[in-house]
């Protein structure tokens, strides 16, 4: 049987593939209808974003086990099918700019114009900045040791900071409007520490050998000045337990604070003094039953090297070579040093009185007056009639008048008759106010408390190095 020949088998090479021809009806159809079809689509899918999320199928680069600091799944149709969410690619933060920084210090004579000028500063903006209100009042009480730290771009200032005290600083910034000035807070911390000292020969040397800054020896010395003379009660053996607070800031130590509470055992005799601070900000210390550590007067009103006259009724003057009574005591001290007032009182005479030279006179109250003779100048704060407080400076040391050297000559006088100052009974100063009581009973107990906690350890610690 004869077959049709095959046109694959009459020419096996293939030819050039051509393109079918549509025909003109076909393309018009398809374009008449496929515009519409298109607009349907996207309605569709706009739909569908506004109701429903769309979950994508799988790809090839999601069949990858991601790792798990850049790839999350979530649930976003609610199906319980997870749905691939790259995270986002982190923001790179562009640099702060850098400026350059450097420190002012105010000397003798120094402006903060002169400052600027001899470091290339831009004396415009030292200018914007001297007219704002906060930095105009602090920029009139300079004085030498100030410190400004200041960062700039090139001179032109960005910012100025100085500290005004130990809890404020001035800080000047520039903003979008020119500069602002501001006092800012300088936070700080207190942290309590304890410290326990052996007296051999003086408070001072015990004291440093503890460990204890000179305020603080001064403090404690000041402390218990009426009831104990430093210089003269003070024995071997004689002990002393201290709780105080340090200050701190930025993580660096700054400056010893005050006593919190503080134990001086002196020749057989316990003084326990702690600190209570009122609703006023003052600060005072009491015995532990709210009686006051201090008394209306302190035994001796200047820091003195040795006593050289005593109290005597009977006593030769040293220059007229008499019997004469030395009514006071004699305070041996360089020239120069600060005398304060014994007590609260009132200046009823100041100026120089016979052999006395200068010297001034105080009313304490009604029946008391002390005497300071021999000065070497007057404070100026205490003028005839003049106020003053326990403590205040009221002149200097010097050897006017018949003095042989920089002396104190102090007397105390009840209703005009002459007593010994270091051994008359000084008057309490007042306890703690009634109101007052319930906070400080509170508060000392706890204080005690770890005040004993801590004499528990040291006396531990002694047993133990003993032999």
């Amino acid at each position: 049987m004869q077959r049709s020949s095959s046109p694959l088998l009459r020419d096996y090479k293939p030819t050039a593939a051509k393109s079918p021809r549509k025909s003109k009806a076909l393309q018009w159809f398809v374009a008449g209808l496929g515009i519409p079809l298109l607009g349907l689509t996207l309605t569709s899918m706009l739909e569908i974003s506004r109701d429903d999320p769309v979950v994508m199928p799988p790809t090839p680069e999601m069949t990858a086990i991601p790792s798990a600091s850049d790839t999350h799944y979530d649930d976003l149709s609610g199906t319980g099918s997870a749905a691939y969410v790259p995270s986002p690619v982190p923001l790179v933060l562009a640099p702060d700019p850098e400026y350059q920084t450097l420190t002012l210090k105010i000397s003798s004579g120094d402006t903060l114009d002169k400052l600027f000028r001899s470091n290339h500063l831009d004396l415009g903006d030292l200018a914007t900045v001297a007219r704002l209100d906060v930095a105009k009042s602090q920029f009139r009480k300079l004085k030498p040791g100030d410190v400004f730290e200041i960062t700039h771009d090139e001179g032109r200032l960005i910012k100025m900071y100085s500290a005004l005290n130990l809890t404020s600083a001035l800080q000047i910034e520039q903003s979008e409007n020119g500069y602002t000035a501001n006092v800012i807070d300088r936070p700080i911390e207190t942290r309590k520490r304890m410290a326990y000292g052996v007296i051999d020969t003086s408070l001072f040397e015990s004291g440093a050998a503890a460990g204890l800054s000179d305020k603080l020896i001064m403090n404690i010395a000041g402390i218990f000045a009426w009831d104990v003379d430093f210089v003269l009660d003070i024995r071997a053996g004689d002990n002393y337990y201290v709780q105080w607070e340090e200050v701190w800031q930025d993580g660096e130590f700054v400056t010893d604070g005050e006593i919190i509470v503080a134990e001086f055992n002196n020749n057989g005799r316990s003084n326990r003094a702690i600190r209570f601070i009122d609703e006023s900000g003052r600060t005072d210390y009491f015995t532990p039953d709210g009686h006051s550590v201090r008394k209306a007067f302190i035994r001796a009103p200047v820091d003195f090297t040795r006593i050289s006259s005593n109290f005597n009724p009977s006593r030769r003057h040293p220059i007229l070579n008499t019997i004469r009574a030395h009514k006071g005591v004699d305070y041996a001290a360089p020239r120069g040093t600060p005398i304060k007032a014994a007590g609260d009182g009132k200046v009823i005479f100041r100026g120089v009185r016979n052999g006395y030279g200068n010297a001034v006179i105080l009313q304490h109250g009604g029946n008391i007056t002390t005497l300071y003779a021999h000065m070497s100048k007057f404070d100026s704060k205490a003028s005839l009639g003049a106020r003053v407080r326990q403590g205040q400076t009221i002149g200097y040391v010097g050897a006017t008048g018949l003095a042989t050297a920089n002396h104190l000559h102090y007397e105390y006088r009840i209703n005009g008759v002459h007593r010994n100052p270091r051994t008359v009974d000084l008057p309490q100063a007042s306890p703690i106010a009634d109101k007052y009581r319930p906070q400080f009973l509170s508060a000392s107990a706890v204080i005690l408390e770890e005040l004993e906690q801590f004499k528990s350890t040291q006396l531990a610690s002694v047993a133990l190095a003993a032999p």
